[in-house]
């Protein structure tokens, strides 16, 4: 079957490769039960680009990245590049797509599946029912803005830094997200940043709560510093709808409310631009949050979940196809439900199976729901 929807694949490094290819087992079976059909392209990023280029990200890979509807992306790095000079290493052809695609917006849900309430750290009366969605800006902050470097003071002594700064338009551009996600779920949100310490924390709570005023009507926002964040994550996460806030807060708050799942393998994500006023393509870019986890690559073990999760979100924000996506979330509920777990998310009396196991479950989950 043709197709004028076009996918970009970037399966990386470490387990990428073995997620995304189990993945797109889905894909497959969209295609053949559903007649949802992609035109699949694949591409090389960070480390494979690396060693085979010489780079992270070719400007050819950059060109057919953007070109298509939608980017589905596996992870980059590993210990093998560590020694690589800074701007070849494998996480800079990440941070170059998400810059040249300007994917701002980066959704990072945290749902508790009924099956995996024991897979948790904390008491299952503290997570059950968990569904939170951390908004984390992108492409601006702590990553992106200069100056940065290292510099010798003396023979002795080196200084490094980095500058965190934010304008009011990338502040507002990420607030009103976060208000039309809020609108779409359980009307709150919570902004979070450092603004007793840090100068672009001020800006940032001045511009969230002033546009707050002109825009949030019927919206419930709270303001939070992000260490105290980071303790009611786990103290009381039930508490949060939708948490918006900066690129470095927002890395380490997304992968702190990522254990309350149980496993970062069950983690997906979607990163998103603006919608283009003239085509009305949107970029956007889908990956899981768990890393290329370099002890396990290549022995078929990864959780695969997180990917196809990803693909899911993919479905629902770039193709309007809610029935689809919801149709996947529903068999992976299923597949906990039915017992074989992969490593990171093994319970006492539960079989163990691999990355190729847990899709074979799903896949036999989706044809269970549609017969």
């Amino acid at each position: 079957m043709s197709s004028n929807r076009t996918l970009m694949v970037l399966p990386g490094d470490g387990v990428g490769p073995e997620v995304v290819n189990e993945t797109l087992r889905v894909v497959e079976w969209l295609a053949k039960n559903k007649s949802i059909t992609f035109n699949v392209k694949e591409g090389l990023v960070g480390g494979a680009s690396y060693d085979k280029y010489g780079t992270p990200l070719t400007d050819e890979t950059l060109a057919d990245t953007i070109e298509a509807d939608a980017v589905l992306f596996g992870a980059v790095g590993g210990p093998k590049y560590d020694g690589v000079d800074f701007d070849k290493r494998p996480e800079n052809g990440l941070l170059r797509l998400r810059k040249e695609m300007d994917l701002f917006a980066n959704l990072r849900p945290a749902m508790v599946f009924p099956a995996l309430v024991d897979a948790s750290s904390l008491k299952p009366d503290i997570i059950s029912g968990l569904d939170i969605l951390i908004l984390r800006e992108l492409t601006g902050g702590i990553y992106f803005a200069e100056p940065r470097g290292i510099e010798e003071v003396s023979s002795k002594v080196k200084k490094g830094y980095d500058t965190n700064l934010y304008t009011t338009p990338e502040i507002e551009r990420i607030g009103r997200v976060a208000f039309d996600l809020a609108k779409a779920r359980n009307g709150k949100v919570t902004s979070v940043e450092k603004a007793n310490v840090m100068m672009s924390g001020v800006l940032w709570r001045e511009v969230m709560t002033n546009l707050h005023i002109k825009e949030g009507n019927g919206i419930d926002m709270h303001h939070m510093y992000a260490d105290n964040c980071a303790m009611q994550l786990v103290r009381d996460p039930k508490q949060f709808d939708v948490i918006v806030t900066d690129n470095l807060f927002g890395d380490i708050l997304s992968d702190c409310a990522a254990m309350l799942t149980g496993s970062l393998g069950m983690l997906p994500s979607a990163s998103l631009g603006s919608v283009d006023k003239n085509t009305g393509k949107r970029f956007a870019m889908y990956e899981p949050v768990h890393g290329s986890a370099p002890d396990i690559a290549g022995k078929g073990l990864a959780n695969p979940l997180a990917e196809l999760l990803s693909l899911s979100m993919m479905l629902r924000y770039s193709f309007e196809m809610k029935d689809e996506a919801d149709l996947i979330d529903k068999a992976v509920s299923l597949a906990l439900e039915a017992g074989p777990r992969t490593p990171d998310i093994m319970a006492h009396g539960r079989e163990k199976v691999g990355t190729k196991g847990m899709m074979d479950i799903i896949l036999r989950k989706l044809e269970e729901l549609t017969n």
